[in-house]
Order: structure tokens, then C-alpha cells, then sequence
């Protein structure tokens, strides 16, 4: 109901799910040309919260080229309140629950608070766009991801390709929001990104008056060096 994927029961109730955690696993990047496959399915996390993975895979060899796992809970629209599913609703989704292990093993290491002072990086002035907000004009969580990396410095960006992402959602956002993006490099000096082999980066996306969104990990390894055509004299 309202585009919110709410059973019939959760329509009711003013119930909608929201995601808590997400992470992401990138073994392999597909090149161009390349058909993928994406099987996704929901499971049972917790008394009061769902699990929903997924595991995309080359279509001609079976390689496993992505995985990722996430955790949602439901709120109430209308109060924004955190709510336990009522027996009426978890009823009604339990049968599509599949009985399985997370395709991930969770990363359970904490996620790293950062400020002004640890930050290494900072983005600030950051709103939506029309594009960016669901049908309850809220921002889609997916475009947390892209602010986050807003922050992230060029040189890792340029010479580092993005093996795994943890993300902890804590605030929603909506059209009207201004937005601030950290970033703080460990693993590595900064001053010579050019060199450097595996990276992390502890990120923070927060609004204006300090009240965080979402705190997140993010893993880098060195991209394999390319061929550089020269050009003829």
C-alpha cells in the first residue's frame, strides 16, 4: 500500500518497513557485455526484524560477483516510531520467509563515530533532489550511498576500486534536508594514495544540526593496472 510493499495488515496498522543495515561484498566486477543473474529472498532476523539478501552472479559461469545482506524493522508512519510486528502481520509474512544462512557473515565490528577533528574529508551543502525522495518524500537510502562517497578523496576514487561497504541507517531525511558528508582514511597515509595498497574509510553523513543519518565502513583494494595507449606522432 502506498508504495511502501506493506501486506494488508500493515496497511492498517500505519506500519512500513525501513532498513537499519545494509552490506555489501564485492568479489569480482562484471565487464561489459557481461548477462548477470540476481537472486534475492527474505528471511526472519531476530523477533522483530527481516532479512533480506541477495547474491548476484555471472549467468554463463556461476561466479559469484556481489553479495549482500541488509536488515529492515518496521516503523509507523505516522509517529516514526519503531514498532514490534504485530502477530496479524507476522502471520502474513512469515510463509515467504526462506529458513537460510546470511549470504554474508555479518561484519560486527563498530562503526566508528567521526567529527570535525577526525575527519579527513568533508563535503558539505548536500540536498535531494525530487529523484532522490520516495512517495512519502523521504530520501531513498540508496542515495546515501552516493553522498557518502562525495566525501571519499579522489585519489582513492581514481587509483582504488570499492570491494565492501557496511552501512548503519540511524535518521531518515526528507526534500528539505541539508546534509553533511565525512570521511576519515585508515590504513594508509594520506598524503600518498598513489602508493597505497588496501584502504579503509569510516564515513559519516549527518544533517546540519549535528543529528546523524548514516555511519558506514568502506573497504578498497588497488584496481589492476591498465594498458595506456600512447597516441602517433
Amino acid at each position: 500500500g502506498d508504495g511502501f510493499g506493506s501486506t494488508p495488515e500493515m496497511f492498517k496498522k500505519n506500519l512500513i518497513w525501513v532498513v537499519t543495515r545494509m552490506q555489501v561484498v564485492v568479489d569480482k566486477y562484471p565487464t561489459w557485455g557481461d548477462v548477470v543473474e540476481v537472486d534475492t529472498w527474505v528471511s526472519q532476523s531476530g523477533k522483530n526484524g527481516m532479512r533480506r539478501d541477495w547474491l548476484v552472479r555471472d549467468c554463463n559461469t556461476g561466479e559469484t560477483l556481489t553479495r549482500a545482506s541488509s536488515v529492515w524493522v518496521m516503523m509507523n508512519k505516522l509517529t516514526r516510531r519503531l514498532s514490534k510486528i504485530p502477530e496479524e502481520v507476522r502471520g502474513e509474512i512469515e510463509p515467504y520467509f526462506v529458513n537460510s544462512d546470511p549470504v554474508l557473515a555479518e561484519d560486527s565490528r563498530k562503526l566508528t563515530k567521526i567529527d570535525d577533528k577526525t575527519a579527513d574529508y568533508v563535503r558539505s551543502g548536500l540536498t535531494p533532489r525530487w529523484s532522490d525522495l520516495d512517495v512519502n518524500q523521504h530520501v531513498n537510502n540508496v542515495k546515501y550511498i552516493g553522498w557518502i562517497l562525495e566525501s571519499a578523496p579522489v585519489g582513492i576514487m581514481e587509483r582504488q576500486k570499492l570491494k565492501s561497504m557496511t552501512l548503519e541507517y540511524r535518521r531518515e531525511c526528507g526534500r528539505d534536508s541539508v546534509l553533511q558528508s565525512l570521511t576519515a582514511v585508515t590504513g594508509c597515509d594520506i598524503g600518498n594514495l598513489a602508493t597505497a595498497g588496501d584502504v579503509e574509510c569510516q564515513h559519516l553523513l549527518r544533517l546540519q544540526d549535528g543529528a546523524e543519518v548514516v555511519r558506514g565502513r568502506t573497504e578498497w583494494s588497488s584496481k589492476t593496472p591498465t594498458t595506456t595507449w600512447g597516441t602517433a606522432p
